[in-house]
């Protein structure tokens, strides 16, 4: 995706989720891009939606959208004020471009799906919201982009019906993350455990799109194997609009990747073996043989002549029955470190 490797052996790949926290405007949409790219993260998302296309004039607001903006309307009216026009994501995607940061957008119509297609963006991320739209996902498999596809609210056999659209209708690459789909998400309904269980069942990458408070998730998702981490973010939380009040804001990104790239770091190869910086700590923390009292050089050591104690720098313990019986080349004294080399 957009040149890089994602999945199991490959750095995480970090979504800024800006979402609509632009409120509609773009140049606070172009310092969201500048802030991803501060924080270091991977690509940095928005919303592309035309409102009379995607929602209904009598839909209601979630229940965290009520709360979160304080305002009793409708879903269309709210979403209405975030909309940016088409031109806005040319702008955007330009602009990423010359940030150096990956430009991603979720479409909810297919013209705006077709628009993002245009702007060759380098994977399709499909809301939660979508995963049992089958027409749309088959209109957007049929574009033969990467897609990043969340499946919040959802059971397993959604998601496999999902996945069986999307192969069928032009089989692109498919990336799955594990989402729970409230604004924040509550610890105890993470469920982290359901990566490996898509990871099982339909052998792609899995990821994890972020809604809880904090960064403990993410991090924990990225030391159980998370290919891409999504997670919301805004200028200030204190900015109205139904997402800023669970985002996070630009220096806790910025933490949530340095956090990320230390788990990786600690994860290693796999490979049970000392690290490089313990081999001094070994010396001084482990036991070895060690002369119990002053041998004279030609005497046989005996039980009684030998202890086990640090630094381990010395004959190890497991050694102990072998040595007994063996005739002291030198005289040794009692503390130093039994090697072969005082030994006949």
């Amino acid at each position: 995706m957009a040149g890089r490797r994602v999945g199991p052996g490959h750095p995480a790949f970090v979504i800024a989720e800006a979402g609509v926290n632009h409120n509609g405007d773009l140049d606070l949409a172009l310092r969201l891009v500048d802030s991803a790219v501060a924080a270091k993260a991977d690509a940095v998302k928005f919303q592309t939606f035309i409102t009379e296309e995607s929602i209904s004039p009598l839909a209601v607001q979630a229940a965290y959208q009520r709360e979160n903006t304080g305002r009793e309307e409708s879903q269309f009216e709210m979403v209405k004020r975030l909309e940016l026009p088409f031109e806005a994501f040319a702008k955007l995607n330009e602009y990423c471009q010359s940030r150096r940061i990956v430009f991603l957008s979720s479409p909810f119509d297919t013209e705006s799906v077709d628009l993002l297609d245009g702007l060759q963006v380098a994977a399709f991320k499909i809301a939660s919201g979508e995963i049992t739209n089958l027409p749309f996902l088959a209109y957007i498999a049929a574009k033969r982009r990467p897609i990043i596809l969340s499946t919040g609210m959802s059971y397993l056999g959604e998601v496999e019906t999902a996945m069986s659209t999307i192969r069928q209708a032009g089989n692109p690459p498919v990336i799955l993350l594990h989402c729970v789909s409230n604004y924040p998400a509550a610890s105890a309904d993470i469920n982290l455990r359901a990566m490996a269980t898509m990871s099982r069942a339909f052998e792609v990458p899995i990821g994890y799109s972020d809604h809880s408070d904090g960064l403990e998730i993410s991090l924990a998702a990225v030391a159980l194997g998370a290919a891409v981490i999504e997670k919301h973010f805004t200028l200030d939380r204190a900015l109205p609009g139904p997402d800023h009040k669970a985002s996070l804001e630009p220096e806790e990104l910025a933490e949530l990747v340095r956090g990320i790239r230390t788990v990786e770091a600690a994860l290693g190869d796999g490979h049970k073996q000392p690290a490089r910086s313990e081999l001094n700590t070994s010396e001084v923390a482990r036991k070895s043989l060690v002369a119990a009292q002053d041998i004279p050089k030609g005497a046989a050591l005996t039980l009684e002549s030998i202890s086990i104690k640090r630094p381990g720098t010395g004959l190890p313990p497991a050694m102990r029955d072998q040595v007994i019986g063996r005739l002291a080349r030198i005289e040794i004294a009692a503390g130093t470190p039994i090697t072969l080399e005082v030994l006949e």
